[in-house]
């Protein structure tokens, strides 16, 4: 498969550096040259120092013969216009453009008549759709959640005190007698995938896999139990917090909106007139005191200003409010955040580079979830007919390393496995897997036909 990117930004790099894992022909264009060095030096594939909307570098990346044109540039004009250009010069299957700006949605420039643009993606809607979910799932963690199950895969940053200290999974599971699952262990600057006897140690994040109900009765003998959540603050009202506002608003939510622009403040206000929306600066001394925002049960900081958002979280955890979620882009703050108390951490990066992941793959992919900079992925697929893995018995299947099955859904029952359990095709499976063995995983789980189906 060749695939052109145009943009290396955050996104294209981070789509870039998981294709080129799987063995997928990449070229990435990029106009920066100091950011084009910076990713040639990182990444083992081909890149062009240029416009991606210039026809002869289009070819020299050689468009004539890509199965996906990707442009995830910072400007929506060069994406949609590159996409155009794409589609009425060249034959390529699909185009995917990252469009930000939400007013675009309103007009009929998107329309796949216009510009042939197969596939769009918005960072700030993806990371807002999550955003949603974290809430009313109570806030107690980062969590994924998938289409075809009501498994749900949450983390859990052991602290020295933690019941999991010093123990391993084996024992783990027997001491708190639920029916959990640890699918993988971030620890320092590695993901593992563990066994039975491999131990917890201080400063891990784990991530945990049940039910909803059980998982709720894990983090409350962990100490984090689920509280209802009715009143949440949103800490700034750009395109996420707008977003994020309407969804909760619409659940029921008693909402405050603190912005310090206040022309949008204005507008925030007559858009949703059962919230209160303040004009103030949450960095300004005094901010919660006087807004009493400590008496509510939960603050989104979703500010353009990640260091801002993890301060707010930090800040308002410690006068009182019993959750925080923050919205921060730079894969290293993911981690700190979680070390610094902050319950969830969202990435409108992260969650817009799996939507175009779980596109780019093939249908039989149902969602995709990326752990600790793409290093592992928890993947959902729908098992093909023809798959190799069907009727066997998962103690006879020799699954590739550092990767687990990690539940499957039959007839809207979910299983956590064991080894005498068979795989029926139609079945909704769930693996865990470092993104090496991503490829081979794709050709066991994947009837062959659908493969790509679009080629």
């Amino acid at each position: 498969m060749h695939i052109v990117i145009v943009g290396a930004g955050s996104i294209g790099l981070h789509i870039a550096s998981q294709l080129i894992t799987e063995n997928k022909d990449v070229v990435l264009i990029e106009k920066n040259p100091e950011r084009a060095k910076y990713v040639s030096n990182h990444l083992d594939c081909m890149v062009i120092n240029d416009d991606g909307t210039n026809l002869e570098i289009l070819k020299q990346a050689g468009i004539e013969k890509a199965d996906f044109f990707i442009s995830v540039t910072d400007s929506d004009e060069v994406n949609m216009i590159s996409c155009g250009l794409v589609s009425s010069e060249f034959d390529v299957s699909c185009k995917i453009a990252r469009v930000r700006n939400l007013d675009y949605s309103n007009t009929k420039i998107l329309d796949r008549s216009f510009l042939d643009i197969d596939f769009i993606v918005n960072p700030e809607v993806e990371a807002a759709r999550v955003t949603g979910a974290t809430v009313t799932s109570g806030a107690t963690s980062d969590i994924m959640i998938f289409e075809k199950t009501d498994i749900q895969v949450r983390n859990f940053f052991v602290e020295a005190n933690s019941l999991f200290m010093d123990k391993t999974l084996k024992d783990i599971r027997m001491e708190l007698k639920e029916d959990f699952l640890i699918s993988a262990i971030v620890r320092k600057s590695s993901v593992i995938i563990p066994s039975g006897i491999t131990y917890v140690r201080e400063n891990d994040t784990l991530y945990l896999v049940a039910n909803q109900k059980n998982l709720e009765r894990v983090f409350m003998k962990l100490g984090k139990p689920v509280i209802q959540i009715k009143s949440v603050v949103i800490v700034g009202g750009g395109t996420i917090g707008k977003l994020v506002a309407r969804d909760i608003l619409a659940a029921g939510y008693s909402v405050k909106i603190i912005e310090k622009d206040y022309e949008l403040c204005k507008e925030l206000s007559a858009q949703f007139e059962k919230s209160l929306v303040i004009n103030a600066d949450i960095s300004d001394e005094g901010i919660f005191e006087e807004e009493r925002l400590f008496e509510n049960d939960l603050i989104i900081a979703a500010t353009e200003n990640q260091e801002l958002n993890i301060l707010s979280a930090i800040y308002a955890k410690s006068l009182g409010v019993k959750r925080a979620i923050a919205i921060v882009s730079k894969s290293s703050y993911l981690t700190i955040a979680s070390e610094l108390g902050i319950d969830s951490t969202i990435s409108p990066k992260s969650s817009a580079a799996d939507t175009i992941l779980k596109y780019v793959r093939g249908s039989n992919i149902e969602s995709i979830h990326s752990i600790f900079e793409g290093k592992a992925e928890v993947i959902e697929f729908t098992v093909g007919g023809d798959a190799p893995i069907i009727n066997r018995p998962l103690k006879d299947i020799e699954m590739p390393d550092s990767s687990l099955i990690i539940s499957v859904t039959r007839n809207h029952q979910s299983h956590i496995p064991g080894g005498d359990f068979v795989i029926l095709s139609g079945d909704s499976v769930l693996i865990i897997t470092k993104k090496k063995s991503i490829p081979k995983i794709e050709m066991m789980f994947t009837r062959t036909n659908e493969l790509n189906p679009r080629y």
